[in-house]
């Protein structure tokens, strides 16, 4: 029996690129393309409506940023991955989206192939940030901790066990569960009761924003 296919919304003011990236996307018959939007408000609407398995969402569109509709999709949405697709390479909107919940940041540059295996692993938990942004966003989470001269809360050496120090750095590092369990000779199932729980510990809901606070507290 086969499995069911990854239920898209495609989200771009543009609607020759949006229409594009519908056809290309419904090549492959793991993707169904489920519906489209143009603007923040419609994209909320068939959010809503469709309930879909992930959402490729761009960061400029009419009257408002896609980072800042993320936490309304999510919401509206609970499962839903969000994954940028933009021709953004500011650091701070990357910065953004990552806080804001995106499951990744990719660039309209990238190849029809690049973005279905994107997709795919962004499904399987993954982080997936374009190997342009990768060094701007380290460069933004140190300055972020450098500008911030609020005492923090708990340090993650006093929130989670040396255990799940080591899966955090790891997956800091972009690891799979699978990777993180051949390196430390531990099962995959208990690499993701680990991850469950570090991330709980840390009030966090993906990998994405795990590697961002392991960034942002010097752990990678």
């Amino acid at each position: 029996m086969s499995e069911a296919p990854i239920r898209i919304v495609v989200v771009d003011d543009h609607t020759l690129f949006r229409r594009g990236l519908t056809a290309l996307l419904s090549r492959e018959a793991q993707f169904e393309v489920v519906g489209d939007a143009a603007d923040a408000g419609e994209a909320l609407r068939r959010v809503t409506q469709l309930q879909p398995d992930l959402v490729l969402l761009d960061n400029h569109l009419p009257g408002v940023n896609g980072v800042d509709v993320l936490p309304a999709l999510r919401e509206a949405a609970p499962a839903v991955r969000v994954l940028m697709l933009t021709v953004s390479e500011d650091e701070q909107d990357l910065a953004a989206a990552l806080r804001g919940g995106a499951c990744g940041y990719l660039l309209k540059t990238i190849e029809g192939d690049a973005l279905a295996a994107a997709i795919r692993r962004a499904m399987r938990g993954e982080n997936v940030i374009a190997d342009e942004m990768t060094g701007k966003l380290v460069a933004a989470f140190r300055a972020a901790g450098t500008a911030s001269a609020a005492p923090a809360a708990a340090a993650p050496a006093q929130l989670l066990s040396p255990r799940e120090l080591e899966i955090l750095r790891l997956i800091a590092q972009g690891a799979s569960n699978k990777e993180i369990g051949r390196d430390l000779g531990i099962a995959e199932t208990t690499v993701k009761i680990h991850v469950q729980h570090l991330l709980r510990k840390l009030g966090l809901s993906s990998r994405v924003q795990a590697a961002v606070y392991a960034s942002e507290h010097g752990l990678r």
